[in-house]
């Protein structure tokens, strides 16, 4: 069994578990170094990482590694050195070598990840205008639109589009900055315990661009708020470049303040939209490409059609077929493709929305006419927003549609939920093992069927 192998299926199992956001930003620039005495060793680009990666994935990659292995295995982070950044990932290329300045100025501030590039980002009819958006915004900061709000679901390429924007501007000697809106405010809370709020104010206002991906997520914080705005009137009138990510247009934040809201809306707002067919073939013919992979176009598009929701459960997959295959030393076939993903996607069948209700119901020993209902307590609102959640992800229902499904709700109620379940999966491993437990159980429930 081959160490680094499992290690790139463990990866493939993250990326299709994991927000986009947080997968893009602390897992996939991490590299397999060694496996030795039933420890793997894994390559991170500096102690923020590294910690979080500690803090909050440990227990999951161990159980995958675990799974993979068929022995009980652990896993440890160390920082990288010099001659390990060439040790490791056999699906993708290697990241240029970079300067010691550079890699300073990244470690010092943000986790820019440098594989995302403008290059790298696949353009179809769903994402162009963003995209162009954020090529003009890369080209001539402060000059083109300011803010730029992109807004769009969850995997869907935004971290991509901020990350590319930060390595641009950083090749024009600009002070970036990027950050989720879950760093900032644990930043200013450490700064207020430390009694050091000058520090805080110093790191995010002497700075040529600043890029704060899932802003939703500041929304009902209030100190968190005051200090954004203040941030926010800093860097605008000092014509510093402001890029804002959410999974929804500034309208819609309606717990935000509003007027946080209104100077979102200053410059440019661009959506992206699920990609279509053709776009999603295309992500994944690049991603084999810069894997080295020859995958034939019967292989591609018989994934493509079977995701559609996410880029992100979308590469997930390719990554889990290559790893299938050179696990079980079998070619890429059809056949081979159907059994990797059997798991993951059981049919093609779509679920049903009241399929779901009924299924998280049962799940959470509570009755459908609840769910349906206006009570609010924990009991109740839990596996509602989760129903919500699931019926956006896997039955592709619309907000106005899900909102109806449940007893009539607004849509911003609808997109409120589906961010706070996303964002709960993330740091909760318990309710992630219970929403995919109920997703599997809906699938199971259509093979039985």
């Amino acid at each position: 069994m081959n160490a680094n192998q499992a290690w790139q299926a463990t990866l493939g199992q993250l990326q299709m578990e994991m927000p986009k956001a947080s997968y893009d930003t602390w897992v996939s620039g991490t590299k397999f170094i060694t496996h030795e005495d039933n420890i793997f060793r894994v390559g991170v680009q500096n102690a923020y990482v590294r910690d979080w990666l500690e803090t909050r994935l440990t227990s999951t990659i161990t159980r995958l590694l675990s799974g993979i292995m068929n022995t009980p295995q652990n896993v440890q982070f160390v920082l990288q050195s010099r001659e390990e950044t060439s040790i490791g990932n056999d699906y993708f290329d290697a990241i240029p070598q970079i300067s010691s300045s550079f890699t300073k100025d990244l470690q010092d501030k943000s986790p820019l990840n440098m594989r995302y590039t403008f290059d790298d980002f696949v353009v179809g009819p769903n994402n162009r205008l963003a995209h162009a958006a954020s090529m003009a915004v890369a080209e001539n900061p402060a000059r083109a639109y300011n803010p730029l709000f992109l807004y769009g679901g969850v995997g869907l390429g935004k971290t991509h589009l901020l990350q590319a924007i930060g390595n641009m501007t950083w090749e024009k000697d600009l002070n970036v900055l990027y950050v989720s809106s879950e760093e900032f405010t644990n930043d200013l809370i450490n700064s207020i315990r430390s009694h050091n709020t000058e520090s805080f104010r110093q790191r995010y206002r002497n700075i040529d661009v600043l890029l704060v991906d899932d802003i939703q997520f500041i929304a009902g914080k209030e100190s968190t708020q005051e200090e954004f705005f203040h941030t926010f009137n800093t860097l605008h009138s000092q014509n510093k470049q402001i890029v804002i990510s959410s999974d929804r247009p500034p309208k819609a934040l309606v717990t935000l303040e509003k007027r946080l809201r209104s100077r979102f809306e200053w410059g440019l707002t661009a959506d992206i939209q699920p990609p279509e067919l053709e776009t999603r073939i295309a992500i994944l013919r690049s991603k084999a490409d810069r894997a080295g992979r020859d995958v034939s176009i019967g292989i591609l598009e018989s994934i493509a059609r079977q995701i559609h929701s996410n880029i992100r459960e979308l590469e997930g997959a390719l990554t889990r077929v290559l790893a299938y295959s050179d696990l079980s030393g079998k070619p890429l076939t059809s056949e081979l493709t159907s059994i990797a993903l059997v798991d993951f996607m059981p049919n093609n069948e779509q679920v049903e929305p009241d399929q779901i209700v009924s299924t998280v119901a049962k799940a959470f020993g509570i009755t459908e006419e609840q769910l349906f209902g206006r009570g609010r307590t924990r009991k109740i609102a839990l596996p509602r927003q989760i129903a919500m959640y699931l019926m956006r992800e896997e039955a592709n229902a619309s907000l106005p549609q899900i909102g109806e499904t449940l007893g009539g709700r607004d849509h911003t109620t609808v997109m409120y939920a589906c961010a706070k379940v996303a964002d709960l999966i993330e740091r909760d491993d318990l309710l992630r093992r219970q929403v995919f437990q109920i997703r599997d159980q809906l699938y199971n429930h259509q093979v039985a069927a």
